[in-house]
């Protein structure tokens, strides 16, 4: 019989709704639950494309004798931490305070009052590598709580305690300027891995924000060793085994140094995020790989990530049945060289060198996955298409991994902007169109009369968890760039009516320090607030970010105020972990550059003229610069207010705090105005 989680719209929640374990979500009535009859909550924390959650799933909570035992001495709540970022952000803080490591899935007993007592990740079901089995750990809890229970009350309290006294933000006054990121690029500097591009070592991720803070200072100063180490990089990746060679799009990173071996999952917001990197690199260079790249990764993001309401789902699984009915990491996109010559014949002797296939196998078992080792030019183009769409067809023929379709706003934002771009790039309308579609969808859906966010939503149905910053952050900055391609002043409204929340419920009115709950969220031990960047920009950098662009389009001086503000944690943070800060870096050059805004002015929207000035405008590599384009005393966009046509032909106009060049009406003056400081 279902427990409660049946009613939830996550579909990670969903996956758990069948296990004998009675599942609480989290609620107020879960802990009301755990008060009523004594005993400690299991909150348990994971996501959909979650390799070890599945497994602990597996091993743990569908077996009957784990889940009587639970069921008997627990109170048990599942988090999806994609919809509760929230929950997440506060309860991973305490592990990482008490072990010194996280990950998922995460598992902290608390008391009935939400505090930490004991903490951990994944739990085996037996010992194993010196830890404990699970159940040996929910025994141990429970004898804790039943006969020392005034001790752990007393180590709960003083975790919560101390975390409430803990100072994660040291926030500067004032912006960062010239001398820290000067040091930033240092910094990364150091860190950056010559030989395989990157920085660190393994596991290693895609570093999106920091390469869009490097193409920027080069944009903004020349500095050739920024744009060296972004277009390494990014060869790096897109040759090596992170990147779907077949498909397009990234998985979520590398478990090796070389790129080779991924963690099959693929997450929307690493390849929004990547899409806009690549675009923004072949923007910089011309690069076919850049353009390629930045093209096949949008693609994989409208044919296998868009959902039915026109929104990007969250993400692919990592496992996928291996046709022999094991759920296997990886086992949709790897090969061995017996299975390319079932499918290719002949040509399996061209493709096993041009993809890295060898008979030792690059993963495991004899299986390669597939990368790019030598230069395409020795091999034949029209033969390796060929190949591709065979392997190609034949791949969608095994079982597909899972797909969680739950809709995030934050992350639709990202993909909004990336597709928007690439679009408008590469006069490819139909991603525009795209972008537009997943626009539409979190206006009519995730907004509600009162501008406010929902984090979620499923098969066109909101979920009941209010937006976090980075939600109203980035579908800002989607809606943002969507105004700038589009010459649909509407979107600069709506990116103002998002934005105003951020000043009036996420912002410290005394320091500018950004929180990433609002004012009015649902309490927890303690109020998340992180400005450093993960896996996606920090809803900190994104708002700042979000801030800036939106003053450069109005000339609000609030919201430029705010932005200026907000970057002072960039100050602090900037020249010591740049790794970490990488897109407040890249709004800090934006801030440096201007931004600069640019107004064309046509004497109509489909003149050939106009467009021609609109897409040198939008290649335009100067920083964070913002574009608006229409007719002469069009109310779209503030930008274009009193702007007028030179001798009857469409004009374009560079400006910086609303002081303005001298207009001009040719692409290749307007180029040259864009790329100048």
């Amino acid at each position: 019989m279902p427990n409660r989680l049946a009613h939830e719209t996550s579909p990670y929640l969903l996956q758990h709704a069948d296990n004998p374990v009675d599942w609480w979500p989290w609620s107020g009535e879960a802990f009301e639950e755990a008060r009523r009859t004594g005993r400690p909550v299991l909150l348990s924390v994971g996501y959909s494309s979650c390799h070890w959650c599945h497994v602990m799933a597996h091993e743990s909570f569908e077996d009957q004798a784990t889940a009587d035992y639970l069921n008997e001495h627990f109170v048990s709540v599942k988090v999806d931490r994609e919809e509760r970022p929230d929950v997440d952000a506060v309860y991973m803080e305490a592990v990482q305070a008490a072990t010194g490591q996280g990950g998922w899935p995460m598992t902290v007993f608390l008391t009935p009052d939400a505090e930490p007592f004991y903490f951990g990740t994944y739990f085996p079901p037996a010992p194993r590598h010196g830890m404990p089995s699970f159940r040996q750990v929910l025994e141990g809890v429970q004898q804790a709580w039943t006969t020392r229970h005034d001790e752990v009350a007393e180590v709960a309290g003083k975790i919560v305690r101390d975390l409430s006294q803990r100072e994660i933000v040291r926030h500067a006054a004032e912006a960062p300027g010239e001398q820290e990121l000067a040091q930033a690029l240092l910094g990364l500097t150091r860190e950056y891995d010559p030989q395989r591009g990157g920085f660190g070592g393994a596991p290693k991720f895609p570093p999106s924000m920091v390469l869009e803070f490097l193409l920027r200072h080069h944009a903004r100063t020349g500095a050739e060793g920024a744009l060296q180490m972004a277009r390494d990089t990014c060869e790096r990746m897109a040759r090596g085994g992170i990147y779907d060679q077949l498909g397009g799009g990234f998985a979520r990173y590398s478990v090796d140094r070389d790129w080779i071996v991924p963690h099959f999952e693929k997450m929307l917001y690493d390849n929004a995020l990547l899409c806009r990197v690549y675009a923004h690199l072949w923007r910089a260079t011309g690069s076919d790989l850049a353009r390629r790249v930045a093209l096949e990764t949008a693609d994989f993001l409208v044919r296998e990530l868009r959902t039915d309401e026109g929104g990007f789902a969250s993400a692919l699984d990592a496992d996928s049945d291996d046709g022999s009915g094991r759920h296997v990491e990886g086992a949709y996109y790897v090969w061995t060289p017996e299975q390319l010559r079932e499918v290719l014949g002949d040509d399996a002797e061209l493709a096993a060198p041009y993809f890295g296939v060898t008979e030792e196998g690059t993963f495991e078992h004899g299986q390669s996955v597939l990368q790019l080792p030598q230069t395409e030019g020795v091999f034949d183009a029209e033969k390796v298409a060929s190949v591709k769409r065979r392997l190609l067809d034949a791949r969608a023929r095994r079982p597909a991994p899972g797909r969680d379709d739950k809709v995030v706003a934050a992350w639709n934002g990202l993909a909004v902007a990336a597709l928007a771009e690439t679009g408008a790039y590469f006069d490819r309308p139909d991603l525009t169109e795209a972008a537009l579609g997943a626009a539409d969808l979190l206006v009519r859906v995730h907004l509600d009369e009162h501008a406010r966010l929902a984090r979620t939503s499923k098969d066109g149905r909101a979920g009941a968890n209010a937006g976090v910053l980075e939600d109203y952050a980035d579908v800002a900055e989607g809606f943002l760039a969507l105004a700038s391609v589009t010459g649909e002043g509407v979107w600069l409204d709506f990116a103002g009516l998002l934005l105003d929340h951020v000043l009036a419920r996420f912002t410290d009115p005394e320091t500018g320090a950004l929180y990433d709950t609002a004012s009015d969220a649902e309490q927890l031990i303690r109020r998340p607030q992180d400005p450093t960047d993960n896996a996606a920009p920090s809803g900190w950098t994104a708002a700042a970010g979000a801030l800036l662009s939106y003053a450069a389009h109005t000339g609000s001086e609030p919201h430029r105020a705010a932005a200026e503000r907000a970057l002072g944690v960039v100050k602090t943070l900037g020249p010591r972990v740049p790794r970490f800060i990488g897109w407040g870096l890249a709004v800090a050059e934006a801030l440096l550059d201007g931004p600069r805004e640019v107004a064309v002015v046509g004497p109509a929207p489909d003149d050939e003229r106009t467009a021609a000035l609109h897409r040198t405008a939008l290649l335009g590599a100067a920083p964070g610069a913002v574009v608006a384009c229409g007719t002469p005393g069009s109310d779209e966009f503030p930008l274009l207010a009193d702007r007028t046509l030179i001798d009857g032909a469409p004009t374009a106009y560079v400006c910086r705090g609303f002081v303005c060049d001298l207009p001009v009406t040719d692409p290749d003056a307007l180029r040259a105005k864009l790329t100048t400081s």
